[in-house]
């Protein structure tokens, strides 16, 4: 059974910057593609970033050049860099897997069957 733990979040200041973590139990882990997803209060969930078993990463346009998203297949661990963080950055930020591989990367939620319970992010002055 594959489980997905957060951390990292927290409050930070418009322009500043945050990591996310994910550690992962279970099997499989370097055949799984990985993803951040995100969820506003009032908003439906988003993916932010993707990454396939090959390295190959995507980005939603909002966070293009901002956010940097890294698998650790060894030690099992998914990482979110996120840098100049704006307000409209603040959700809840959810790891998740997929239950295999794919050839592209996909933002859409329903990609990933496995998530964690999520680590809050809030960005405000």
């Amino acid at each position: 059974q594959v489980q997905l733990m957060e951390s990292g979040g927290g409050s930070v200041r418009p322009g500043g910057s945050l990591t996310l973590s994910c550690s992962f139990s279970g099997e499989a882990f370097s055949n799984r593609d990985l993803g951040w997803l995100r969820q506003a209060p009032g908003q439906e969930r988003e993916g932010v970033a993707g990454i396939l078993t090959n390295g190959k990463t995507k980005y939603a346009d909002s966070v293009k050049g901002r956010f940097t998203i890294s698998r650790d297949n060894i030690g099992k661990k998914l990482h979110l860099q996120m840098d100049n963080l704006q307000t409209s950055d603040s959700a809840t930020y959810y790891c998740a897997a997929a239950d295999g591989g794919w050839k592209d990367v996909s933002l859409a939620p329903s990609r990933y069957k496995y998530t964690g319970q999520g680590t809050q992010v809030a960005v405000s002055l």
